[in-house]
């Protein structure tokens, strides 16, 4: 039983990341916890997530891509090299990251996270009644979340889909395809990065790919059914918790 307690926990800490990645974002909520409650150092998990997260998402979009479509005028092929090439970027800034100070930085983006998902719609509505945002700013903006969804991905989805309103002023139904490319394809840079400089744990890896691919496959058509408010409460709740806790460990 010892044995097979971390792949359950491995596998079923994929399952529900790879669907909530598929429902609203926020699938690094489910994994990096879990990895790290394995042992792992926080730098590694969060690698060894990015990685275990990437067919899930693969998955996702692949479920998703007959709803693919341009935002604020700049095509989908163009958004995608923009957030392949600053995900390099930004999973490099993570292997020069010290373990103890990345375990500082954690909640933080968690929190930011949280915030973006809680006000993100609120603050889109403010700002369109007020101010026309340009494709630069956009692309601008998507080199950003590269290079987050390179450094950390938790929460990448979902700020995604914040921003997205926020500048393009598209509403988070219709952002369920392009967001989860976009997740997908910062993992996949990422991913180059973690495996070259060895800082997968496969032991861990593996279940969570496994139970990864069939959340996101579940996400994806349950996504479909489900009203709005349902996911994102869902995701507030998972986010809000796993955010407390990452504050309690780092500053103990």
């Amino acid at each position: 039983m010892t044995d097979l307690f971390p792949l359950l926990l491995s596998f079923g800490a994929g399952l529900l990341g790879g669907a909530m990645n598929a429902l609203a974002g926020g699938g690094t909520f489910a994994t990096l916890p879990a990895l790290i409650a394995l042992g792992l150092p926080a730098n590694i998990a969060n690698a060894t997530s990015n990685l275990a997260l990437l067919p899930g998402a693969a998955t996702s979009a692949w479920s998703f891509r007959k709803e693919l479509a341009p935002v604020g005028g700049i095509s989908v092929r163009r958004l995608a090299i923009i957030t392949f090439a600053f995900g390099l970027v930004g999973s490099l800034l993570l292997v020069l990251t010290p373990t103890r100070t990345f375990d500082l930085i954690i909640p933080w983006l968690l929190l930011f996270a949280f915030l973006v998902m809680l006000f993100g719609q609120r603050a889109a509505d403010w700002l369109h009644a007020r101010v026309t945002i340009g494709r630069r700013t956009l692309m601008a903006t998507q080199g950003l979340l590269g290079v987050y969804g390179g450094y950390f991905g938790g929460g990448v989805g979902l700020i995604t889909t914040a921003v997205y309103g926020l500048l393009a002023n598209i509403r988070p139904r219709e952002l369920f395809a392009i967001r989860t490319l976009m997740l997908a394809i910062a993992n996949l840079a990422a991913a180059f990065i973690f495996i070259g400089f060895g800082m997968i744990d496969w032991r861990a890896c593996l279940p969570m790919l496994a139970g990864a691919v069939v959340g996101g496959w579940l996400g994806a058509v349950i996504g479909k059914r489900l009203p709005p408010r349902a996911v994102r409460g869902w995701t507030l709740l998972v986010t809000a918790a796993t955010t407390i806790v990452f504050f309690a460990r780092a500053y103990r």
